[in-house]
């Protein structure tokens, strides 16, 4: 079923004009084209837009508003560019979405006699022309005839007459002679009665060789009665000629004023652009019409209340830096306050396209200033227009807005606009809705300019965040070497105190900024100085891996055996960083204490076996590190190191150990193979069995490795330990007990069958084969 205009065409047999396709399958178009950019590069070739236009529709966001934004001018065009949209554009661009396109007109165009003036006859025109190559004219038309007569010799589809003439062609170079052209010379004349009689059996949006309709010519030649007529008759008033005027750019680009209203009145566009994109109120102001123009601006203002899909006339002249006609569309009543379909104001379109010549006519029309057009010329970096709109607005502006002003200049870096705004009123010391001052943020976003501006313009360098965070703390933070010299330079303390208690020179080591830590230490630093967890820039330093700052820092005689609140040092610290091996050796070679011991009484032997940080291992154990440290649970850097998973570091400790420790119980009297056993680590496993870890050993649960790795579903571990034992006799090793008892009396079967998982259930069958209870 056919709904909308489908079902109008169809029950009323109106010919489908390309305008009216795209209106009613303007949702399908907007969806359906994919290839944009290749679209507008065909329309830009056919010479329906320009390149300017269609480098504005690319900068639109998404691709649905840019096809939108296309279907908007092809309309405000008229016929002829819409047609050429259809072929060749889309068919070339979009062949499924053509292929759907021309099957719709086909449809609702199927009873209609008079093809030539619809899309479809456009169509297979075109497509017979693309087919044949060449079309001859021959058979001219020399017999003037009435208009009825002529009628029915119009071009239909079901002629197969070879000398048929495109439609393009019958329309650009019709000749005199034609009834078209007797009609559109009665309607110059202005002769009403003859044109009333003619119009019974004439197309009443007939066109000429110039493509214009008797809509046009009558508006042209100033006949009011014949227009009147016309758009009484239903003429239509969007459709464009050759240059792309309507009939309301014709009668306004002569100033026939009365014509105006009257096709204003029948609800004539005035938005429509021609091919110079201009609407009909450029052309009168061109022309120097004033009546007309100001006949459009009352008219632009009466129909505020409708859905505008583009500019306004101020707004277009603001756009375009025409600040005459700017000037003279004030003068006839435009609002200098109207705002366009996104909400900006004339002044803000010229102040986004840095026309200060509109910006200066806007301004003394009275135009507000206000936050949104002060940001927009600080966004694209307009200092000369920003002087321009404060030395307008000079004791206008809020002191709201003067401050938001200065916080977007300061974060655009922008010296030249601060001191304008500062100059102008704005607090340099005012604090946004986060605690900033401008200061502060210049600090924070490393600005040097903006920064030597506020303090020459009395900016206070004792402003602090709501965390502590002073200028100092931000400057470093941001990593601006002038900044900081400048501080220091103006008295600041290096040694004061932001968020959790650190100092400017923890936030240089935690940045690797080894020149902004010499800096602050040449300042009077405290290269020991402890934050709220204890920690020196040392130990940040060490924990990020950052070698030249602990150079420095170590240079500057920085404690290595300072202790954090965990009771670790920096080289607890660095033995557990992804990048330790050369901090490692750094402290190292600075005496740092490997057997220093954190809270939990465990080593940066420990940490390093940890985190598996093999080369900090490596360096530890060189460095005679204890390998048979136990902390506080009695659990030795192996312990660690196997529960992880660990291979290489496992590797590394045995062999430093010479297999010595392999047998190590912690507090809970489990051996490294326990907590390998237990994590499912079975290459460590491996590794700790082949060492001569005992394969039976029991915890205090009276747990064996089988066990723990029975009761954890580890069936790759559990596979190892049960067929270890077939090369025991030869190598000496002893057999897995797979009757052992747990302190439960379980054995490692029945800790399987206690389980719930798939895991477990496939460990129990695997157990059971061993133990011959199954096949």
């Amino acid at each position: 079923m056919l709904k909308g205009f489908d079902a109008q065409v169809a029950s009323n047999h109106i010919n489908p004009y390309a305008v009216d396709v795209i209106r009613a399958k303007r949702k399908d178009l907007v969806y359906g084209i994919s290839h944009t950019k290749d679209l507008l590069d065909l329309l830009v070739t056919e010479g329906l837009i320009t390149e300017a236009k269609r480098s504005i529709v690319l900068t639109i966001r998404t691709r649905k508003e840019q096809n939108s934004r296309v279907l908007d001018i092809l309309e405000a065009r008229g016929e002829r560019a819409c047609r050429k949209f259809v072929h060749p554009c889309l068919m070339l661009a979009e062949p499924d979405l053509y292929q759907q396109i021309r099957a719709y007109v086909g449809s609702v165009s199927e009873h209609i006699r008079d093809t030539r003036r619809q899309l479809i006859g456009y169509l297979l025109e075109k497509e017979k022309e693309g087919m044949a190559g060449k079309v001859t004219m021959t058979n001219k038309k020399k017999n003037r005839g009435l208009l009825a007569s002529e009628k029915s010799k119009r071009f239909s589809p079901e002629m197969e007459d070879s000398s048929t003439v495109p439609l393009e062609k019958l329309e650009d170079k019709a000749s005199p002679d034609k009834p078209e052209n007797l009609v559109h010379m009665i309607a110059a004349d202005g002769e009403l009665v003859r044109l009333e009689e003619l119009l019974k059996d004439t197309d009443m949006n007939s066109v000429n060789s110039s493509n214009e309709t008797l809509l046009h010519v009558a508006a042209k030649h100033g006949h009011l009665s014949i227009t009147e007529l016309l758009i009484r008759e239903g003429a239509r008033l969007d459709l464009q000629d050759n240059h792309g005027h309507t009939a309301l750019h014709s009668a306004a680009s002569r100033g026939h004023n009365k014509i105006v209203r009257a096709l204003l009145k029948a609800g004539a566009p005035i938005y429509s652009l021609d091919l110079h994109d201009k609407t009909p109120l450029h052309l009168a102001a061109e022309k120097e019409h004033g009546d007309v123009v100001t006949v459009l601006v009352k008219e632009e203002e009466s129909r505020q209340t409708e859905s505008h899909t583009q500019d306004m006339f101020l707004h277009m002249a603001a756009i375009q830096d025409n600040w005459r006609l700017a000037e003279l569309l004030l003068q006839r009543g435009a609002a200098v306050e109207a705002r366009n379909n996104q909400g900006k104001t004339p002044l803000f379109c010229a102040v986004a396209r840095s026309n200060e010549k509109t910006v200066t006519v806007l301004l003394n029309a009275g135009a507000e200033v206000d936050d949104n057009v002060i940001n927009e010329a600080i966004e694209h970096n307009q200092e000369s227009v920003i002087h321009l709109l404060l030395s307008n607005a000079r004791g206008a502006l809020s002191e709201e807005v003067l401050v938001s002003a200065l916080f977007s200049a300061v974060t655009q870096d922008q010296h030249g606009t601060v001191t304008a705004l500062i100059d102008s009123g704005a607090d340099v010391n005012m604090c946004d809705t986060q605690g900033y001052t401008p200061l502060l943020l210049a600090a924070e976003l490393g600005h040097c300019e903006v920064f030597r501006v506020l303090l020459a313009k009395q900016a206070k360098i004792n402003a602090a965040l709501c965390d502590g965070s002073s200028a100092l703390h931000l400057a470093v933070q941001s990593g601006s070497v002038p900044i900081v010299q400048t501080l220091l330079e103006k008295g600041m303390d290096p040694n004061i105190t932001g968020p959790h208690d650190q100092h400017p020179l923890h936030l240089a080591a935690l940045s690797d900024r080894s020149d902004l830590v010499a800096l602050l230490i040449k300042a009077g630093s405290q290269v020991n100085a402890v934050s709220h967890d204890g920690l020196t820039a040392l130990h940040l330093a060490g924990q990020q891996g950052h070698a030249d700052t602990v150079i420095q820092l170590l240079q500057n005689k920085a404690d290595p055996e300072v202790r954090d609140k965990l009771g670790r040092t920096a080289l607890h610290w660095a033995a557990s960083s992804p990048a330790e091996c050369r901090v490692v050796d750094l402290m190292l070679s600075a005496t740092a204490n490997t057997s220093t011991t954190d809270n939990e009484k465990k080593t940066s032997l420990h940490l390093a076996a940890m985190e598996g940080r093999l080369n900090a291992v490596v360096s530890l154990l060189h460095h005679k590190a204890n390998g048979g440290a136990k902390d506080m649970d009695g659990s030795t850097p192996l312990h660690y190191a196997a529960a992880g998973g660990q291979t290489s570091v496992v590797s590394a400790l045995l062999q430093s150990l010479g297999n010595k420790g392999i047998e190590e119980r912690n507090a809970w009297r489990r051996t490294p193979l326990h907590a390998a056993a237990e994590k499912g680590h079975d290459s460590v496993a491996v590794l700790l069995l082949e060492a001569g870890a005992k394969i039976n050993a029991t915890d205090q649960s009276k747990d064996t490795p089988l066990h723990c790795a029975v009761r954890g579903g580890h069936q790759e571990v559990v596979k190892r330990l049960v067929n270890w034992g077939q090369a025991a006799h030869s190598r000496g090793w002893k057999k897995v007990n797979l009757q052992a008892q747990n302190k439960v009396r379980k054995t490692p079967l029945q800790v399987a069958e206690s389980g719930d998982t798939p895991e477990h259930e496939s460990i129990a069958t695997l157990l059971k084969r061993k133990m011959f209870l199954i096949k």
